[in-house]
C-alpha cells in the first residue's frame, strides 16, 4: 500500500470510528433510529447533488447495463448497513457496535479472494488472524464473560455482512467511473428505501437536542459523504484486501472517541484487543512494504 492510499484509508476510517459515538449521541439527543438514518443521507444525498451539478465535476450518469448492480450495492451498502448498526445502536453502545463492525475485513477479504480472485500473502493471513483475536478481546472486554447476541448485536452483525460485500462487489466498477460518481450513485440508491421514515422527520428534527441535531448532521456529512467518497478513492486505487485490513483500527479509535464523546469508559481487555488490532494492521502494510522493495531491487 502506497503512503497516499494509506493516508486516504487512515482518513476514512477516522471519520468512520466517529460516526459510531456520532450515532449513539443522537439517538441519546432524541432522534429515533429511522429518523436519523434517514436525515443523515438526505444530507449526504444533497452535498453529492451539490457535487453532481457542479460544472467541472464532469458528473455522468450509471451506464444502463451497470444500472441495476449499482442500485443493489446501493441498498446492501447503503440501506441494509446503516439500518443495522443505527437500529442495533439503540440498545448497544459506540464501542462495542464498532467491534463487531471491525469483523468486516475477515469477510471482505475472504469474499475478495474468493470472487475477485485476488491473492493473500502469509503476512497478509497472520495479519488477518491477529485482527480477529484483538477485535475478539475488544467484544470481550466490552460485553464481559456473559456475551449474548441480542437483537442489537445481530442488526450490527447483519450490517458486517451487508457492508462487507459492499465493498467487494463495487470494486469492478471503478474500472468504468469515477469513485466520486460511484458514491453518489449508491447514496441516493440507498437513500431511496428510507424514505419510508420520512412521516414525523420535521417534528423528530424539531424536538431533538441541539447536540442531537449537531451530532446527526455531523454524521450526516462527514461519515456517511466525505469518508464513503474518500474510501471508494482509496478502493479505486488500492487492493480490497490489503485495505480492508485498516478497518481493523476502526475499534480502538472509536473507543477512544466514545471515553471522550459520551464518556464510554474502555475496558483493560478491551484496549489489550486494540493494540492487538492496530498490530495486525502494521503485519500487514509493513512487512508487504518490506516484500515490495525488496522484489523491486531484485528486479
Amino acid at each position: 500500500m502506497n503512503k497516499k492510499i494509506f493516508i486516504i484509508a487512515i482518513i476514512t476510517v477516522i471519520g468512520w470510528a466517529s460516526g459510531f459515538a456520532g450515532i449513539r449521541a443522537s439517538l441519546l439527543g432524541g432522534f429515533s433510529a429511522g429518523h436519523l438514518v434517514l436525515y443523515r443521507f438526505l444530507i449526504a444525498s444533497i452535498i453529492f447533488l451539490l457535487y453532481a451539478i457542479y460544472p467541472r465535476s464532469n458528473f455522468k450518469l450509471p451506464k444502463k447495463k451497470d444500472f441495476l448492480l449499482i442500485f443493489s450495492l446501493g441498498i446492501i451498502g447503503i440501506t441494509f448497513y446503516h439500518l443495522g448498526v443505527t437500529f442495533g445502536q439503540e440498545t448497544v453502545s459506540a464501542g462495542t457496535a464498532s467491534m463487531i463492525v471491525g469483523s468486516a475485513p475477515i469477510f471482505t477479504t475472504l469474499i475478495a479472494i474468493f470472487i475477485l480472485k485476488e491473492k493473500m500473502e502469509w503476512f497478509g493471513w497472520v495479519g488477518l488472524g491477529a485482527g480477529f483475536i484483538g477485535i475478539c478481546l475488544i467484544t470481550l472486554g466490552s460485553t464481559g464473560a456473559t456475551f449474548t447476541l441480542s437483537k442489537g448485536l445481530l442488526l450490527v452483525f447483519f450490517a458486517t455482512i451487508s457492508t462487507s460485500f459492499f465493498f467487494v462487489y463495487q470494486k469492478p466498477l471503478f474500472q468504468r467511473y469515477h469513485p466520486i460518481e460511484l458514491t453518489a450513485y449508491f447514496t441516493w440508491a440507498g437513500t431511496i428505501p428510507m424514505l419510508i421514515y420520512l412521516p414525523g422527520l420535521f417534528h423528530n428534527i424539531q424536538h431533538a437536542t441541539l447536540e442531537g441535531n449537531l451530532a446527526a448532521i455531523y454524521v450526516g456529512i462527514v461519515p456517511a459523504a466525505l469518508c464513503y467518497a474518500t474510501w471508494a478513492i482509496a478502493l479505486s486505487l488500492g487492493n480490497v484486501s490489503t485495505l480492508s485490513s485498516m478497518l481493523y483500527l476502526e475499534p480502538p479509535i472509536a473507543i477512544i472517541i466514545a471515553w471522550v464523546w459520551l464518556n464510554e469508559l474502555p475496558s483493560v481487555l478491551s484496549m489489550t484487543g486494540g493494540f492487538i488490532a492496530i498490530s495486525s494492521v502494521a503485519i500487514v502494510n509493513i512487512i508487504g512494504h518490506r516484500k515490495r522493495r525488496v522484489e523491486e531491487g531484485a528486479s
